[in-house]
């Protein structure tokens, strides 16, 4: 079978059933059999024997033969097939279209694997309202210069009040990064601690290193889990086994930056120090976004039924 992303050299090579014991006569004959049947395949519409008696393309006017001399014998020579201008040209296409749907495949896995609400997939810069521009360009240039971040480390926590935009934010750098063929993960801590009551033990701490694989982690709404001793323990388990892959995390919490940063508990206390070494404050702060949201909604609705 013969393929675009195949030159007509590649095919006498492929193709040829030249052995060690085969003299130069026989290998003529194989090359001039093997070229004669690409050349055939290789001629199409246009085309035109140039002054040099070589088959020239109709596309591109450049040689689609050329002579060759066999070694051993001066006396004879052989024409055959060679890439032209345009099949140069369309393999190349060919190439770069395969490798487009390549990574096309790999980041619809990626977002697949890593955004587990199907809301966030549209939650991007190119759909954001720009309320707060400069709060805006600082998440997108977070999203633009992740490499440098990265290497040094740095996260962000995202707090203020309920329906401002922290989650939406988030969900902007966690698509920027990941239409650029980068993985992130974008959960919970109650769909993370879930997970973990389900597995055995042994299989826990396999499942805690397969979160610091991600090249950045987002953990939402920080606070919403249950308060007790056990999810207490494995917040700070998740997020201690993050501060030791030395990959950066980004949290979105509605708790008050002054409880973070002075917490009544001990408890809390490990916790919120661990977050605060390795995330950097940003408050997120106007209207709520949610509100808006539901009474956009609620007027399209009222409208859909007439009332």
């Amino acid at each position: 079978m013969i393929s675009l992303l195949q030159s007509p050299e590649e095919m006498i090579l492929m193709n040829s059933s030249i052995d060690g014991g085969d003299t130069v006569d026989d290998i003529y004959s194989i090359i001039q059999s093997m070229a004669k049947k690409i050349q055939a395949v290789n001629t199409d519409d246009g085309d035109y024997i140039g002054e040099d008696g070589l088959l020239m393309c109709g596309k591109c006017h450049t040689p689609k033969q050329c002579r060759l001399q066999l070694p051993g014998d001066e006396s004879k020579t052989i024409v055959v097939p060679v890439t032209c201008q345009h099949q140069r040209e369309e393999m190349k296409a060919e190439e770069e279209r395969l490798e487009r749907e390549r990574f096309e495949l790999r980041v619809r896995e990626i977002r697949r694997v890593g955004i587990s609400d199907a809301e966030f997939e549209d939650w991007t810069f190119e759909n954001d309202d720009r309320k707060n521009p400069k709060l805006s360009d600082a998440m997108k240039r977070y999203a633009d210069n992740f490499q440098e971040m990265k290497e040094k480390n740095l996260g962000l926590l995202l707090y203020g009040n309920v329906g401002t935009g922290k989650t939406y934010y988030a969900a902007c750098i966690a698509n920027a990064l990941i239409d650029k063929g980068i993985p992130v993960l974008m959960t919970n801590f109650i769909r993370i601690i879930n997970k973990i009551q389900t597995l055995y033990t042994e299989d826990r701490q396999h499942y805690l290193d397969e979160l610091q694989n991600f090249p950045l982690l987002i953990i939402d709404d920080l606070g919403a889990e249950r308060q007790s001793e056990f999810m207490l323990e494995q917040v700070y388990n998740i997020i201690d086994a993050r501060y030791r892959s030395g990959l950066p995390l980004i949290m979105t919490t509605n708790i008050d930056i002054e409880l973070i940063k002075n917490p009544p508990d001990i408890r809390y206390a490990r916790i919120y120090d661990r977050v605060l070494e390795m995330c950097h404050p940003v408050k997120v702060d106007g209207n709520s976004r949610r509100r808006e949201r539901l009474k956009k909604q609620f007027a399209e609705r009222q409208e859909l039924l007439g009332l």
